[in-house]
């Protein structure tokens, strides 16, 4: 947005537009940067500029203040540059999806957009070239809460499509918001991977001086050409400072922070392995890569709902809900339960082919409904208990299993059956 009343007439008689950079002189100081545009939370008499640094400063200007332009705005445009090739190193191919790992700030709109082009990302880090040969391509360029099933889809046959073609492994960089829904998917729809298939993010955008993105990207990196590892990852800092990464298996794994740089946490289990420079070392047991080619069961019913239970949850809602769907996955209080009130529902819900699946929303820990007698009523209602698998894990793979099967008793076998390490054997605090 353009400056209001009379700064914006002196911005403008001054030949100063959004995005030019400029030089402001006030107190005896002066200060240079880009010009962001105003807000409507901004004082009218404020100027905004991104500085050198990165970092965005607000500034009164006054009757003695002083601006003058340095150079005109640039915009961002695509990169059309070829990627270099290197037989010498491994192939690692980068599947762009969008989110903040791939965002840059528009100056003239001070909108953060997402990257158009795989090689506007991968040049961004050229020191991604230093450890693999890049093969980029963007599958589309949305935020991660755009992300649907077609979408997990399509990456799936993609990481398959690459692996089986040669590659090292496979990089996804991807929105954090639900990035663990789409590694989940992964998790269930690739079979035998020859590498690991690395969903990696960033939770602040490539402009700040804070970015996480470089050092997530060039883990993810490290991991594809030096591990020996056949799964789904999520690969994010493993601290607030830029001491070391992790990787997470991709159905254990839940971003727990809005907005700090160690957002993503396993549950229930350790992380899988510490990435700090070229050292990666793992912690317990891992799936190794495997020989041959990469299977893809990308089956998927979409007519699953997922719920959290709460205090006052009206039976009418459940009944409506299970009216429409195949599958319902309930995140229930502590050991699983939900009111007396909707196990009727849920028996109903059952008996009318409804697959209802139980989980606890306290994610640490697993289901028991076994200790109460609400929980073995909805076990004679037909719920599933599914251990310590977390509720976005069972909502994903419940769309998975029904997408395989229509019999109910083999859903509840695909459910109960550890596929891809969504259920621990032993949960770590």
């Amino acid at each position: 947005m353009r400056y209001p009343g009379r700064l914006g007439q002196s911005l403008e008689e001054a030949e100063i537009d959004v995005g030019d950079e400029i030089e402001v002189s006030k107190d005896g100081e002066t200060y240079r940067g880009v010009l962001m545009p105003h807000h409507d939370f901004s004082d009218p008499s404020i100027v905004t500029l991104k500085l050198a640094s990165g970092y965005n400063i607000g500034l009164e200007l006054g009757k003695d203040s002083k601006v003058r332009r340095v150079s005109e705005k640039q915009t961002k445009d695509a990169v059309e540059r070829t990627m270099p090739v290197d037989p010498s190193k491994k192939k690692v191919a980068f599947l762009g999806t969008g989110g903040t790992i791939a965002s840059y700030v528009d100056y003239r709109t001070g909108a953060v957009h997402p990257a158009k082009s795989a090689e506007e990302l991968v040049f961004s880090v050229p020191e991604l070239m230093d450890i693999c040969d890049v093969k980029a391509r963007v599958l589309y360029s949305i935020y991660s809460e755009n992300m649907d099933v077609s979408h997990w889809q399509e990456l799936a046959r993609a990481a398959a499509e690459e692996l089986n073609s040669g590659a090292s492994g496979v990089i996804i960089p991807h929105g954090t918001d639900t990035m663990g829904f789409t590694s989940a998917a992964l998790s269930f729809m690739l079979r035998a991977l020859t590498g690991p298939v690395v969903c990696v993010g960033s939770q602040r955008s490539s402009d700040r001086p804070s970015s996480d993105a470089t050092m997530n990207l060039l883990a993810a990196a490290r991991l594809c050409v030096d591990a020996d590892l056949g799964e789904v990852v999520v690969v994010m800092h493993g601290d607030i400072s830029d001491d070391h990464c992790h990787a997470h298996r991709g159905t254990k794994v839940r971003k727990m922070h809005s907005s700090r740089r160690d957002a993503f946490r396993s549950v229930n289990i350790e992380p899988l392995a510490r990435i700090e420079g070229r050292k990666i070392a793992f912690a317990g047991e891992h799936t190794k890569r495997s020989q041959g080619s990469v299977e893809v069961l990308d089956k998927m019913n979409k007519r699953v709902s997922m719920l959290q239970f709460y205090p006052g949850f009206e039976p009418e809602h459940f009944d409506m809900i299970a009216g429409n769907v195949r599958g319902i996955v309930i995140a229930g209080t502590g050991l699983g339960h939900v009111s007396d009130r909707l196990v009727e529902s849920i028996d109903k819900a059952v008996r009318d082919g409804v697959f209802v699946a139980v989980t606890t929303q306290c994610l640490h820990g697993a289901v028991n409904l076994n200790v109460y007698s609400t929980g073995r009523d909805m076990i004679s209602a037909g719920a599933v208990p599914l251990e310590d698998m977390l509720p976005e894990t069972a909502f994903v793979k419940l769309m998975w299993t029904l997408g395989q099967t229509e019999d109910p008793e083999e859903a509840k076998k695909i459910m109960l059956s550890n596929i891809a390490g969504e259920i621990a054997s032993r949960r770590s605090v």
